[in-house]
């Protein structure tokens, strides 16, 4: 077995967890905006909260693994984190210019 140093671990799982947080903060909304059977009447305020939350949770793993990253001078890492910001910001931007 491959022993990894801790923070080669923690690098691994905060992009594990920022992708995954990614994928649900889009299956949310694709959901609720995007895919729903009839129009709904009023703004959903649980799902917005949710959303706010889950990018919140999603930029916090983000810096944290761009940091650890930077700190430790892994590229890979600090491309994937790069990135992924990229497409993050990118993603709230498609969203804003759909809904206004």
């Amino acid at each position: 077995m491959l022993i990894r140093s801790g923070k080669i671990q923690f690098l691994f799982w905060t992009a594990f967890f920022s992708v995954l947080l990614y994928l649900w903060i889009v299956a949310v909304g694709l959901q609720t905006f995007v895919l729903p059977d009839e129009k709904p009447m009023h703004v959903p305020e649980n799902v917005i909260i949710l959303l706010f939350v889950l990018y919140g949770f999603l930029i916090m793993a983000v810096i944290a693994g761009t940091l650890v990253s930077v700190m430790i001078n892994n590229s890979f890492y600090r491309k994937f984190f790069g990135m992924f910001t990229i497409v993050a910001f990118g993603t709230i931007l498609l969203a804003k210019s759909m809904f206004g």
